[in-house]
C-alpha cells in the first residue's frame, strides 16, 4: 500500500510540476517535473508513478494522444537507463537524447516545426533541467533524512558517483 500512495504522490507531482510550467511543451521545453526521473536511480519502484505522471501530462499537450504515446516512450527508455545506471553524473544523457530525438521527430512531424531546430531546442532544454536535477540530488543524496524519506534502496553509496 505504501508503494502505491508514494507512486500517486509522485505521478501528481509530475503531472503538476508539468501542467503549470508554460515551458513545458512545444519547441522550447524546461520541463522541471523531468527532475522527478531522478528518483529511479534510488528506487526502481517508482517507474511505475513517473510512468503514470507523464501520461496524464501528456494528456495537456497541444500534440495530444502523440504526445502521450511517444512522449510516455522517451520517459520509459530514459527510466530504464537510469534505473541501471551506477553513476548519478551521468543520467542526464539518457533523457536528453531520448526526449531530443523522439520529441524532436513529434515536433516535426505532428506541429510541422524544423526538425532540427525542435531536436536541439528539446536537446538543449532537457539538458539544462537535468543537469539541475542531477545536481540537486547530488546533494540530497548527502541527506540522510532525504534518502530515508524516499526510501532509497539502490545507489546510495556516494563514492560510486564520484569514481571513473
Amino acid at each position: 500500500m505504501k508503494v502505491i500512495v508514494r507512486n500517486a504522490l509522485i505521478a501528481s507531482l509530475y503531472v503538476v510540476l508539468t501542467v503549470i510550467n508554460p515551458f513545458s511543451f512545444e519547441s522550447i521545453q524546461f520541463r522541471i517535473s523531468e527532475i522527478l526521473i531522478l528518483l529511479v536511480f534510488f528506487r526502481k519502484d517508482y517507474f511505475l508513478g513517473l510512468v503514470v505522471g507523464c501520461i496524464i501530462a501528456n494528456l495537456f499537450s497541444p500534440m495530444g494522444i502523440y504526445d502521450v504515446l511517444f512522449g510516455t516512450i522517451a520517459t520509459i527508455l530514459s527510466l530504464i537507463c537510469i534505473m541501471y545506471s551506477k553513476h548519478l553524473f551521468i543520467t542526464w544523457i539518457f533523457p536528453t537524447i531520448f526526449n531530443a530525438i523522439i520529441v524532436g521527430l513529434e515536433l516535426y512531424l505532428i506541429l510541422e516545426l524544423p526538425f532540427w531546430a525542435s531536436l536541439i531546442g528539446v536537446a538543449i532544454g532537457e539538458a539544462v533541467v537535468m543537469i539541475i536535477g542531477v545536481v540537486l540530488f547530488y546533494f540530497l543524496k548527502k541527506n540522510k533524512a532525504f534518502m530515508i524519506l524516499i526510501e532509497a534502496n539502490q545507489n546510495c553509496n556516494l563514492e560510486s558517483d564520484l569514481s571513473n
